[in-house]
């Protein structure tokens, strides 16, 4: 696995501004990986006031991302894109790291 950081599409640092902007009481996206889900890991998305001690922050524009860091060692040389097509919307990780992948695209195996 990879050590590397995650970076923000232009998409998806869109998509957070505008989340953020319309909470009015969150300043920040969390990303983080839990287990479970159908590959074996799953990501979470939350809104939250604060960063933590250990927490990797990402801004582009007027976008706040933050992942902590065991989340990060699942997550290094990632992107969090946002798509926007016919199937829907979503963010969507794009994930070096995994090797395999549910069709949901919201869980992952290392």
């Amino acid at each position: 696995m990879t050590q590397e950081t995650v970076t923000l599409s232009d998409a998806a640092a869109k998509r957070i501004a505008t989340i953020l902007r319309s909470d009015g009481h969150k300043n920040a996206m969390r990303v983080s990986v839990e287990g479970g889900g159908c590959s074996g890991f799953s990501y979470k998305f939350d809104l939250v006031d604060d960063a933590n001690d250990d927490d990797l922050v990402l801004e582009k524009d007027s976008a706040k991302v933050l992942i902590d860091s065991l989340s990060l060692v699942y997550m290094g040389g990632s992107e969090i894109d946002f798509i926007d097509n016919l199937l829907g919307q979503s963010f969507q990780i794009k994930n070096p790291n995994a090797v395999a992948s549910c069709g949901c695209g919201t869980s992952f195996s290392i």
